[in-house]
């Protein structure tokens, strides 16, 4: 069988690319297998004590919570979450940072160019319900209009969404909840991959439609539209006069035209869900490849879920552009060791029971993965969920790890594009930015042909390069920026994927 993997020298363990019988002996030392090992779980390559730390990537990803003879397999049974490296030693790796941004040619891209100066990539209307009450009312209204055939014709159209959730009211009128559904909303409407909303109310809620017509005003009335259920006369009649909104500014929408824009204008969302062992070593480092030629290029690289960066954060602060950026993402981290501490929880309540099928052990091990999608260019800012991103760069939004809130957030802060790494399989997709999905493993590329647009397995089973894999990712990036459809899109993923974050007392 392949050699096992080892990913740092200082590793006390090393990684099957294939799975082992029970009594095979993968690392030649004389210890057999207890029982069957899968592929991307983790062998002892020495005798480790307990109490001792367990180190992957070169870094700790736990303790040894009982002996372990060398060559055992070290997963839950004997691998425990601990403290991780917190000698944060802020910027001490910056200048080697700046000097890994790759000096490439500019790129360029066919997107839709905006009033605002934002570029878009895809075209739709949106139908965005400001409250759970009118959720129903969008779904019915955009289900009709795509049967109607009304779209016909307009092929610069992308589609009608309809971007429903389970709040907007029974929250406070004010504070942090409050704030983030806002932004989330506002972001999605104004998003450059959107040109047309229709904000639709019940009229009585906390989240007044009202308000967002404050804040467009009129000089927006040709981009946004807003009503009410209780003024417009009940559910039927609401549904009627979205339709005959939209068919009014059909043609309007269906003006707008691709045209070359600077892959500068880009930003990237980068997710990873239902990781394995293998994403670490193949689709999470190919994306920080990936990461960095799209900073290279001036583009922007949205590294998010912040509880699965905890334990690699140490590894963002030492490349911080200055001490803001970096207490910033000390202050996030702190945030939620006390958000999890009130509500019952821990940190490494994550990773996942299919993490951990796939060899994942502990959250410390998962965020050191999770985190190469970053890349090693600088970390440009750090910010808020759904906060808009104006810095390009590898940027930090802070988000929870759970796939469609995080993704909600980087899309409502600008992301037009979502690249999302998976080891055991996601059926995910987003909208109105687009998701490209990469497998972790050959095995999965197979096993799930119409969701997966690149198989990262190969970096394992046929030598392709790092390098390489990340040149392809970016040529997807652009050729999904410029129209072409991910398989996500294809399948019809994406409207039940917009999920706000919410937070606070639900009265």
């Amino acid at each position: 069988m392949p050699e096992p993997l080892v990913l740092n020298e200082r590793d006390s363990v090393a990684i099957l690319t294939e799975g082992a019988a029970e009594g095979a002996d993968p690392l030649g030392i004389g210890k057999p297998l207890a029982g069957p090992v899968n592929a991307g779980h983790k062998l002892a390559r020495r005798p480790i004590a307990a109490g001792e730390p367990i180190l992957k990537f070169g870094q700790i990803i736990g303790t040894a919570s009982t002996d372990i003879a060398a060559g055992e397999h070290v997963h839950t049974h004997n691998c425990a979450f601990s403290g991780h490296d917190q000698n944060y030693a802020i910027g001490i790796g910056l200048d080697a940072a700046r000097a890994a941004i790759p000096r490439i040619s500019p790129a360029t891209f066919q997107g839709y160019r905006r009033a605002d100066g934002g570029v878009g990539t895809r075209n739709y209307i949106a139908l965005v319900a400001t409250v759970n009450c009118s959720a129903t009312v969008i779904r019915k209204a955009a289900a009709e209009i795509e049967a109607s055939g009304l779209l016909a014709g307009h092929e610069n159209v992308d589609g009608i969404i309809a971007l429903a959730h389970g709040t907007g009211c029974g929250l406070a009128a004010e504070g942090p909840g409050f704030d983030l559904l806002d932004r989330v909303l506002w972001g999605h409407a104004t998003h450059p991959n959107v040109g047309a909303t229709v904000f639709v109310g019940l009229g009585c809620e906390v989240m007044q439609v009202a308000r967002m017509q404050r804040r467009f005003g009129a000089s927006g009335n040709e981009r946004f539209h807003a009503l009410t259920i209780q003024d417009t006369g009940g559910t039927r009649a609401t549904i009627e006069a979205i339709k005959a909104h939209v068919a009014t500014i059909l043609p309007e929408v269906n003006r707008a035209r691709r045209e070359p824009c600077p892959a500068s204008a880009l930003r990237v969302g980068l997710q990873c869900g239902g990781s394995d062992g293998f994403s670490s070593i193949t689709a999470n480092p190919a994306l920080g490849v990936a990461s960095d030629l799209l900073v290279g290029m001036g583009g922007t690289a949205i590294l998010s879920e912040t509880p699965e960066i905890y334990g690699a954060e140490q590894l963002l602060l030492r490349r911080a552009v200055d001490a803001g950026v970096a207490e910033r993402l000390q202050a996030v981290i702190r945030w939620w060791e006390d958000y999890t501490a009130t509500n019952g929880g821990s940190m490494d309540n994550n990773p996942s029971p299919g993490n951990k099928q796939g060899g994942i052990t502990t959250i410390l091990e998962k965020s050191l993965g999770a985190a190469m999608k970053g890349g090693i260019t600088p970390l440009t800012a750090v910010y808020d969920y759904a906060e808009p991103v104006r810095v390009p760069g590898l940027v930090f939004m802070d988000t929870p790890g759970y796939d469609p809130v995080s993704a909600t957030g980087q899309i409502a802060g600008g992301a037009q594009i979502i690249v999302f790494t998976t080891g055991r399989g996601s059926a995910f997709g987003s909208k109105p930015a687009p998701t490209i999905k990469l497998a972790t493993s050959d095995r999965l590329y197979a096993a799930m042909p119409d969701d997966m647009d690149i198989n990262c397995g190969d970096i394992v089973s046929a030598g392709v390069s790092l390098q390489d894999k990340g040149r392809d990712i970016l040529e997807a990036i652009l050729a999904t920026a410029s129209g072409a459809s991910t398989k996500s899109e294809m399948l019809g993923l994406g409207d039940n994927e917009f999920v706000p974050w919410q937070i606070g007392a639900v009265m």
